[in-house]
């Protein structure tokens, strides 16, 4: 049942769409020519201020164009060199750079640094926004700034929702909309979005609302030997997807006021999602409730900007075994994990222009996180009679400074020099098992209660940066990055080296188990990295080259656990899952990045044009030589593109290497590789859009190389109940089409 918070703020935001619907027609009866009128838009950069340095923004053709294609925000990336996904739920894919995923990268919505409260992360940063209420994606795939964000070693992702806009002075309000929908026939997905705006030249409110829903996909062939779910009555097909169902909802009010050069903004979010389902989990997501509200001042000065934000997040989340999976074990009706979190942060910013030429950047940021993970108890048997304290009180506090200076010397050289010292402290409180007779649950509870386990880390970050233009045709960017990443609370203080408990602790859908390290070092990584641009003046044909090589120490890597000793494995288990408890190591990750676009020629049928990109990785942990879990094999992507008045269309190859390099501490698994063609249209009138296409044209069967392992039925509570050694499956051929009307 919803909270009475909860129910009051879907009331309201009932109430406020069809009120600024009524707001934009009697704007537009009172005036016809409002919507020709001029419009001030506030994008969040002051026009005095330049965006730090080494940024890739994903296009606005493209943001146009993937909702129709797609429900997951995080695959609105995949055009971004350097840029993969590990596969999750269907909304829930987690972005990886250069081999780094989830925690190791700094993942922000509107400024706001959210976490994944959920001990299988089924609720990271990016599923909280909704592809079609993007407005602008930055991303930092090579050396990070330290203005941009600190605890992590990877690179930083920032998604914006649209920016508010406001009325020219003198002229009429603004009022419009939008409406569109999708559906896309491999499982049946199917959404609504809208949105609505009133705006004064001094202020603005909006609404946008965004759902999604989907049935189970299927692969283009059979990949599994058993139909059974482990309930009566219910069965799966062979080439059908267990677990890959979702429904969720998305909501966010939006306030802001514009004062000369002052802006404030305040954003109200909800989501409400009734189930999201992992083909790669033991468990599934069952409710996950998340109210947020982001309140943001930008004002311009003659020194330059300041920015500051306050935000609080609030998150519910439920687990247990979905339709797809066993629910009865015995006396215990399924396996019931709650989860409760809340993040409160405060970040200030200044961009102090110190002469024409320099830049000074510096801000602090604050931010506290608490969170409980609890599973009551269920039946009479092992599961009973006490509730499971997974993570009792959890803490995690940072608190950092920073400061950095862009400085450009003359018209060839720009450099960027930056320090930051963040504070880390996590704590937890005791904890207990489902009761002290079984599974050795007495002996690690107390074991872990016994243990020291406040911790403060003091990192420091280190970015230097430059930028050499040679000529209109040719950028050199190169620097150095150390980054240090504290563990997170589930790496510190998951406790049990129960099987069954321990497979509920999974980060990366490998379908092992996972045990936490107290005494876990904070990880740090050394980054060199070069991006050789070579363009048209116009910008009309390009070329990128990005060669990385990225060190770490204290890399938080795990290893086989004997949990009747609880000691480390002596001997390898091979071609099943177990145990793994998290362990400092170190590994080292290089590749590179290709890019670019090439015209192909302007005749009576349209404009031809060639784009394309080519991402490897190699990951190693240096302390075992086996190559790092989930490693992107190395792909390439190869599009043909044609434009013709308000057509854009594209034919897309996809190719990726088989991957035959895997951990086998994970007894990860091999992928074959394969090729992929995609087909997308699309067409623009002035207030509507048309978008339509067919992907894996040729109903290509292939396996998800970071997709995980295959857990979406049958009885996942025990540890090796399920088969091992299938992947997870990529969809089958898919038809999609969506509809956007602007009024």
């Amino acid at each position: 049942m919803s909270s009475p918070k909860l129910q009051t703020l879907h009331h309201a935001m009932a109430l406020a769409l069809p009120t600024l619907c009524l707001l934009c027609t009697q704007a537009q009866a009172a005036n016809e020519v409002v919507a020709t009128l001029p419009t001030v838009v506030v994008t969040g950069t002051p026009d005095n201020v330049t965006a730090a340095p080494g940024a890739t923004s994903v296009d606005k053709s493209t943001l146009a164009a993937k909702p129709a294609a797609t429900s997951d925000t995080a695959s609105l990336l995949t055009d971004i060199p350097g840029l993969s996904l590990y596969g999750a739920g269907g909304v829930s894919s987690l972005p990886v750079i250069h081999g780094l995923a989830d925690d190791r990268l700094r993942i922000q919505v509107d400024g706001m640094d959210l976490i994944a409260s959920c001990p299988n992360h089924m609720n990271p940063a990016l599923s909280y926004i909704d592809p079609s209420q993007v407005g602008v994606i930055k991303v930092y795939a090579g050396i990070t700034p330290v203005s941009v964000g600190g605890d992590s070693i990877g690179g930083s992702i920032s998604v914006e929702s649209r920016a508010p806009e406001f009325a020219a002075p003198g002229q009429a309000p603004i009022g419009k909309g939008e409406v569109g929908t999708f559906y896309r026939s491999n499982n049946n997905a199917r959404g609504l979005n809208l949105s609505a705006t009133y705006a004064t030249d001094t202020f603005n409110i909006s609404y946008s609302a965004a759902t999604a829903k989907a049935n189970n996909y299927t692969a283009a062939g059979d990949f599994k030997t058993s139909t059974s779910t482990g309930r009566t009555g219910h069965t799966l097909p062979l080439d059908e997807v267990g677990s890959s169902a979702y429904d969720t909802r998305n909501q966010t009010l939006g306030l802001a006021f514009k004062n000369d050069n002052h802006l404030f903004e305040a954003k109200l979010g909800v989501q409400d999602m009734p189930y999201q389902l992992y083909p790669n989990q033991r468990m599934d997501l069952l409710k996950n409730d998340q109210n947020s509200v982001n309140l943001r001042y930008l004002g311009q000065y003659d020194w330059g900007a300041l920015e500051a934000r306050v935000y609080h997040e609030t998150v519910d989340h439920t687990m247990d075994f979905g339709a797809d999976k066993q629910f009865q074990y015995g006396t215990a009706p399924g396996m019931p994990m709650n989860t409760e979190g809340k993040t409160t942060g405060v970040r200030v910013k200044a961009d102090i222009s110190l002469t024409p030429q320099d830049l000074l950047r510096v801000g602090g940021e604050v931010q506290q996180y608490r969170l409980n993970d609890w599973w009551p108890p269920s039946g009479t048997g092992g599961m009973a009679p006490n509730t499971f304290l997974n993570i009792n009180n959890g803490q995690r506090d940072r608190v950092a400074l920073f400061g950095e200076l862009e400085k450009r010397h003359n018209p060839s050289w720009m450099t960027l020099l930056g320090l930051r010292f963040e504070q880390v402290s996590t704590d937890a409180d005791p904890v207990q098992g489902y009761n002290t007779t079984m599974m050795n649950q007495a002996r690690d509870a107390a074991l872990f209660n016994s243990s020291e386990r406040h911790k403060t880390d003091n990192n420091v970050d280190l970015t230097a940066l430059a930028k050499y233009t040679a000529n209109a045709n040719y950028d050199i960017e190169f620097g150095f990055a150390h980054k240090v990443r504290s563990p997170n609370l589930y790496e510190r203080y998951t406790w049990s080296t129960a099987g069954m408990m321990a497979i509920m602790n999974n980060t990366v859908g490998d379908g092992n188990g996972y045990l936490g390290d107290v005494n876990l070092k904070p990880e740090k990584a050394n980054t060199l990295s070069a991006t050789f641009d070579w363009h048209a003046e116009d910008n009309n044909w390009g070329f990128k080259a990005t060669p990385f090589y990225t060190r770490v120490s204290d890399y938080i890597d795990a290893v086989q656990w004997n949990g009747t000793s609880n000691t480390a494995a002596t001997t390898l288990a091979t071609n099943r899952y177990s145990v793994l408890k998290y362990t400092n190591q170190s590994a080292r990750l290089y590749g590179v990045d290709l890019s670019g676009h090439l015209p192909l020629g302007s005749t009576a049928w349209g404009v031809f044009g060639l784009k394309g990109l080519l991402n490897y990785t190699h990951g190693t942990n240096l302390d075992t030589g086996n190559t790092l879990y989930n490693t992107m094999p190395l792909n390439a992507k190869l599009a043909l593109t044609h434009t013709l008045g308000g057509w854009d269309n594209r034919a897309e190859l996809v190719m990726v290497q088989a991957k035959d390099s895997v951990s086998s501490v994970r007894n990860e698994i091999k992928t074959p590789g394969y090729s992929l063609v995609n087909l997308r249209a699309s067409h623009s009138w002035k207030t509507m859009r048309l978008d339509f296409g067919v992907e894996n044209l040729f109903d290509k069967f292939y396996y998800l190389p970071t997709g995980g392992a295959y857990t979406g039925q049958g009885t996942t509570m025990s540890i090796n109940g399920i088969p091992y050694g299938i992947a997870v499956p990529g969809p089958g051929r898919s038809l999609y089409v969506g509809l956007n009307i602007k009024f």
